[in-house]
């Protein structure tokens, strides 16, 4: 099975486009800062950590940027529904449908770390049924499940 190149600029500038369009109808404000940082975790489809964050914000500001300044504004792009938390990783990866709001399921390569999200309403469901079953309400979920892509299979 081969794969096709992926343009990742393309990503990048239809994450941006859903996020300013998502802050505009909500009336929120998507500030340089909040867009850079939405910016970078679109760089690939690695999760990555608010300290990889601080550190790229640094080099390319010439200055040390603050560690609550990147959490601020990864807590903003939360709360939009513009990223999610990979809690295994303690990183961040963008949503792929930030225009409804839903819960994480992921599969993530051991070898590469890449993410690729499922937004699966049956597995939605099952947890919602069987949580039911037990009398337990669910707040919150995020289903990471590691395993190697078809790349690295590949290169295997």
């Amino acid at each position: 099975m081969s794969h096709q190149p992926h343009d990742h600029q393309r990503c990048i500038s239809t994450a941006l486009q859903a996020a300013e369009q998502l802050c505009g109808s909500k009336g929120v404000r998507f500030t340089e800062l909040r867009r850079r940082v939405l910016e970078l975790v679109w760089q690939s489809h690695r999760p990555l950590g608010a300290y990889d964050i601080l550190d790229t914000l640094s080099r390319e500001d010439g200055r040390r940027a603050a560690p609550p300044t990147v959490y601020r504004a990864l807590d903003f792009l939360l709360e939009q529904g513009l990223v999610h938390r990979i809690a295994s990783l303690n990183a961040f990866v963008g949503c792929s449908s930030p225009e409804h709001r839903h819960q994480g399921q992921f599969l993530i390569c051991r070898n590469c770390h890449e993410a690729t999200e499922l937004d699966q309403q049956r597995i939605h469901r099952a947890i919602a049924d069987s949580a039911a079953e037990h009398g337990f309400t669910v707040e919150a979920e995020t289903v990471e499940v590691a395993g190697l892509c078809a790349r690295c299979r590949e290169a295997a």
